[in-house]
């Protein structure tokens, strides 16, 4: 289901019930800024959904080849798998935290006896992505109307993306919905869980204030979202 969540913002709703059922984001910077002509997508949902990603996008009145960029908070199938229902329609840049572009292309090794090292080992192999231009991203890079924040701690490479004008922080994992509130992801979908509650202290000190916190899983919060950030924060 397509929920509209701000001028720009929808949320792309895929998959059926957690721990299947994951959010992407369009955001549409036509709507935002007048110089601006680009659509980005935020994740992509695992390689099958229903509703599909595709549906999702078509729903708003788009299709893969309307994409300008991708950009995905961290290297999991249940947020990149989607990029291979994109093509070829869409063949542009796709954003990924470096470290995690040097852990899905090989050029890094995750712990053999980690249990989320253990699992991206076999994923690389098995779910390959599709032949596009991935692009490392570092903490404060710029993309469009984004800024990058690194936030490791689920993975090496997560990236938190803050959209000013759209008064959005698309958050991936570093956090999930919980009963109207924040939380963090359970210890065993993530490499290190004191990192991650550092990265949370630290994004919440450093991202500038925003309305719409974006998350992977669960109902985004449409108001208020750097305060719910802030809880958190103290809480952890």
């Amino acid at each position: 289901m397509v929920r509209r969540l701000g001028e720009g913002v929808w949320l792309l709703e895929l998959g059926l019930i957690p721990p299947l059922a994951s959010n992407a984001y369009l955001v549409d910077e036509r709507a935002l800024d007048a110089e601006s002509d680009a659509l980005t997508l935020v994740d992509t949902g695992l390689w099958w959904n229903e509703p599909t990603i595709v549906d999702e996008l078509g729903a708003v009145g788009f299709g893969p080849a309307d994409l300008d960029r991708v950009l995905l908070t961290h290297y999991d199938l249940d947020h990149v798998g989607g990029l291979n229902r994109l093509v070829p329609e869409f063949d542009g840049p796709v954003a990924v935290g470096s470290d995690d572009l040097e852990l899905l292309s090989g050029h890094v090794d995750p712990e053999l006896l980690h249990h989320k090292g253990l699992f991206h080992r076999a994923s690389r192999r098995l779910f390959p992505l599709p032949d596009l231009a991935l692009e490392p991203v570092e903490d404060g890079d710029a993309i469009g109307g984004f800024t990058a924040y690194h936030t490791p701690g689920h993975n090496p490479g997560h990236v938190v993306y803050h959209h000013a004008a759209a008064s959005t922080a698309f958050l991936g994992d570093l956090v999930w919905e919980d009963e109207g509130g924040l939380t963090t992801p359970f210890w065993g979908d993530s490499y290190d869980m004191d990192l991650l509650r550092r990265s949370v202290a630290d994004l919440s000190a450093r991202i500038p204030p925003f309305e719409i916190a974006a998350m992977g899983h669960g109902d985004p919060l449409v108001a208020d979202g750097d305060d719910a950030l802030h809880a958190l924060a103290g809480r952890v």
